[in-house]
């Protein structure tokens, strides 16, 4: 069921973000730790421009942790000479269009998604039953949910680089789901230069292009194969089976390592020109992937790392930057293993959980899977705790500028107000990834019953 006059709210969510930009005056969110951090920060994006013009290293000092790629592209519009004030305009305007493209991309994957999803429900004679219930259309609606989040448009609006990076992730998504090897080693490629903590998005990657789109477990489409054997053979049985879920293929998977290889050495072929007697690219890999896993920046964000490494012991600190670091690593392949039939569902809860615990988070990562989420609505229509969950993070939103206000400006608190927020917001994330998946898990076993019976 399509949303009726979506494109009219998708034009209102890009007008509403160009009157912010446009006519709302300096609104000071580059300087808010839950927009910016020390790798998406606009302003450590011109300071480290203006020391490549000065034809010094930029990353010099410490100040940008970025992308050559990015100083290319958006340094210029950071420059002075573009008019001061509207240079921050401009880069805005980039961004408005980057989360447009984004949401439409979104929108695509959802439809390819549900024509998928209706196809394994047709195979298994289960389409009325399960679309009597909720059957909306998922593209629509996760692409609204991602234009119209305040999260995301306050990380538009607020001067740092985290829409492109949710592009980048977003097309390597949908180039998987849509089986496009290309597409999705540029995204792939992009991502985990831009930001490192998408290479672990491999396995739904590689899940996606060999199996194609989510369907239900393979224990559904063999029941489903024996019950109707023994009324027809011929037209219900095998046909049944191969027409759900399929063949693993490893052609585009082959063609996939070999477009990352490709895409790689061309980025790292750029960025050594681009710091072509400025730098090397030694020195980049220390100054964004090294300084993404050591946690030397303690300056306060949403997340929990900077106040944990803040009062540990020096003697400790390589022992809990290993403990931290593993933390993400130790959970992809159990949750692969469980939910190998639905990559892209497996994709979002990767998403989510590195949001939660990588060392320098912003409201942007939860945009990116807070938008993703909404391509699960017809699945997910019975979990559990939505209430809780969505006026939880309205709470934190509300309450994390006020903490961060009285702690840093008005000195009536101390960090550890602010810290509560962030604790709080990452126990919230981990209800939100515990309950899909156990949504999800259900949802599996209500198709499996429904094939029984």
């Amino acid at each position: 069921m399509a949303i009726r006059h979506y494109w009219s709210m998708a034009v209102a969510a890009v007008g509403f973000r160009l009157v912010l930009v446009l006519f709302g005056g300096d609104l000071h969110l580059a300087s808010r730790p839950e927009v910016s951090t020390p790798l998406t920060s606009l302003r450590r994006l011109a300071e480290g421009y203006w020391l490549k013009q000065a034809s010094m290293s930029p990353y010099s000092g410490s100040m940008y942790h970025g992308s050559p790629l990015l100083l290319s592209v958006l340094g210029p519009l950071t420059s002075k000479r573009s008019g001061g004030h509207h240079s921050h305009i401009y880069c805005s305007l980039v961004f408005v269009a980057v989360d447009f493209i984004a949401a439409m991309l979104i929108r695509s994957t959802g439809r390819s998604l549900q024509m998928a999803r209706n196809r394994s429900l047709k195979s298994l004679d289960l389409t009325k039953s399960v679309n009597n219930s909720v059957n909306v259309s998922t593209g629509d609606t996760a692409s609204l949910i991602y234009l119209w989040n305040p999260w995301t448009i306050i990380t538009c609006v607020g001067s740092c680089t985290s829409p492109i990076e949710n592009l980048m992730v977003v097309i390597m998504l949908h180039g998987a789901c849509s089986r496009l090897a290309p597409l999705a080693a540029f995204g792939y490629v992009m991502a985990t230069h831009l930001s490192l903590y998408p290479a672990i998005l491999i396995l739904p990657v590689a899940l996606l292009l060999g199996y194609g789109p989510d369907t239900p477990p393979t224990k559904v489409f063999l029941q489903k194969g024996l019950s109707a054997s023994k009324i027809d053979m011929l037209d219900n049985g095998k046909g049944t089976n191969q027409k759900g879920f399929g063949q693993f293929s490893w052609k585009p998977i082959l063609h996939f390592i070999l477009w990352v290889f490709i895409w790689s050495c061309y980025v790292l072929l750029l960025n050594s020109i681009i710091l072509n007697k400025v730098g090397g690219l030694q020195e980049m890999f220390e100054k964004t992937y090294g300084f993404i896993l050591t946690v030397k920046d303690l300056s306060p964000n949403i997340g929990v790392l900077w106040y944990f490494f803040a009062e540990v012991f020096d003697f400790f600190r390589s022992f809990f930057l290993i403990v931290f670091n593993m933390n993400i690593i130790f959970m992809v392949l159990p949750l692969a293993i469980r939910l190998k039939h639905r990559p892209f569902f497996l994709a979002f809860v990767y998403t989510a959980i590195v949001a939660m615990l990588k060392s320098y988070p912003s409201a942007g990562d939860s945009a990116l899977y807070l938008g993703l989420l909404g391509l699960f609505a017809n699945e997910l229509a019975e979990m559990q705790f939505t209430f809780f969950l969505f006026f939880g993070y309205i709470g934190v939103s509300l309450l994390s500028p006020v903490m961060h206000n009285l702690w840093i400006w008005r000195g009536t608190g101390n960090a550890n107000f602010y810290f509560a927020t962030g604790l709080a917001y990452t126990c919230l994330q981990t209800v939100l990834v515990v309950e899909t998946v156990s949504s999800m898990i259900k949802h599996d076993r209500k198709l499996r019953l429904l094939t029984k019976a």
